[in-house]
């Protein structure tokens, strides 16, 4: 098979994941804040609230807008989650707490590496295949692959919050594939989510790789 002139990689849940699960971080960060609510009350109030939360995108928003509007969404993630635990009063002030859960999921503390990926992304590299990011991440990714020691792989990072569009619309790969003027049939992308990474990838003319990671949180 003729290699790929460029691999783009999702993130969360493809080349890193979460320790435990969402519920366990964000009730180990609560208690720091006196309020005790069950990881597993957590974990399913936070599954409804990002389901049904719109995708992280804005397109009106001026660049140096998104950060904040990053953190508005994942605000309104996050006390959408503690309010169907009926906990989110117990907090003295949620904005304290929400604010330094947001920054630790910008840290290397809550994921870790999935043991395959840096033989891989060294093989890669030394065939000389670019290598990029492909996410529905916000700007935290950047200071993330950088905690992790993955960022020197990548030459692209396209993110939805910054380019207007989410996976699995194929606006997200063709910004993409811009980046490193290359055409779709000469692109693989690799990705945990069947709808978002497969299926997106291949409409948009890309070889889609599903990688089934199993039980996980792509979501943070």
């Amino acid at each position: 098979m003729k290699p790929p002139k460029v691999i783009f990689l999702d993130a969360a849940g493809t080349i890193f994941g979460i320790k435990g699960s969402v519920g366990e971080i964000y009730s180990q960060v609560a208690q720091e804040f006196g309020v005790t609510v069950s990881p597993q009350d957590i974990d399913k109030a936070f599954y409804h609230s990002f389901k049904a939360a719109p995708p992280p995108i804005f397109p009106d928003a001026e660049e140096e807008d998104i950060p904040q509007r990053e953190f508005e969404w994942w605000f309104r993630v996050a006390s959408n989650t503690f309010e169907r635990t009926e906990s989110l009063e117990l907090f003295p002030d949620f904005t304290d707490f929400f604010s330094e859960l947001y920054i630790h999921f910008g840290t290397a503390d809550p994921w870790f590496v999935y043991p395959d990926v840096l033989p891989c992304l060294e093989k890669w590299r030394n065939m000389g295949i670019q290598l990029g990011i492909l996410s529905n991440f916000d700007s935290r990714i950047y200071s993330v692959l950088q905690a992790l020691g993955l960022r020197e792989f990548f030459s692209t990072i396209t993110i939805c919050t910054q380019v207007g569009y989410a996976k699995p619309d194929t606006k997200i790969f063709t910004a993409a594939l811009e980046k490193h003027n290359c055409l779709p049939q000469d692109a693989w992308h690799i990705g945990d989510s069947v709808k978002e990474d497969y299926h997106g990838a291949k409409a948009a003319g890309l070889r889609g790789i599903w990688i089934n990671r199993g039980v996980g949180s792509r979501v943070y």
